[in-house]
């Protein structure tokens, strides 16, 4: 689940427990091509948002595996906590925790926060990263407003470095023909 979470992290998380994938019409489109979810959320409004290509395969094994390709289970949830109900937003979080802790136990230098908005922030910053521009990110992550997006326009040291390099870079600067090595202009300045 986890992995699909952060492949398919615009939503936030709490979305993604709701997910209309749990509705059989919509549970039958992971077999179609143009795959996208949809959400309630906030402001109780519907969005729809693709689904990319390896999200599809993860939910089409996640399906086939807990046998939830079969009509008569289009009806359960689609990712379900211990008593077999709909992931909650806080049950999503004890998860993303459970294996924040287990990757701590593997390597203590992970000492940052983790929560699931860490996971969105993280999208948006590799959508910018990736030269996505601020309007699709804005419209990717469900920002009613562009004020909202501006936190990934802020340049992470990564940018910043890539910046200076590109004016830092030696400009293509023609070799200037030694004047000396030039018979005419020799010729000329002699006949002054």
């Amino acid at each position: 689940m986890m992995k699909t979470a952060y492949a398919r992290q615009g939503p936030r998380l709490a979305w993604f427990g709701r997910a209309w994938l749990n509705r059989p019409a919509r549970r039958r489109r992971l077999l179609e091509a143009d795959v996208r979810a949809v959400f309630l959320g906030k402001g109780r409004k519907m969005r729809a948002v693709p689904l990319m290509a390896n999200t599809v395969h993860l939910l089409r094994s996640h399906t086939q595996e807990n046998h939830l390709d079969h009509p008569e289970q289009f009806d359960k949830p689609l990712f379900h906590n211990a008593r077999h109900e709909r992931l909650t937003r806080s049950g999503i979080r004890y998860i993303l925790h459970k294996y924040v802790v287990l990757a701590r136990s593997k390597c203590p230098s992970l000492n940052r926060t983790v929560s699931p908005h860490t996971l969105r922030h993280t999208k948006g910053m590799h959508l910018l990263q990736s030269g996505v521009s601020l309007d699709m990110i804005r419209d990717f992550l469900g920002h009613v407003d562009a004020k909202t997006t501006q936190i990934y326009a802020r340049a992470n040291l990564e940018m910043k470095r890539n910046a200076l390099e590109k004016i830092s870079e030696p400009s293509q600067v023609h070799t200037i023909p030694c004047w000396q090595q030039n018979k005419d202009l020799l010729d000329w300045l002699r006949s002054l």
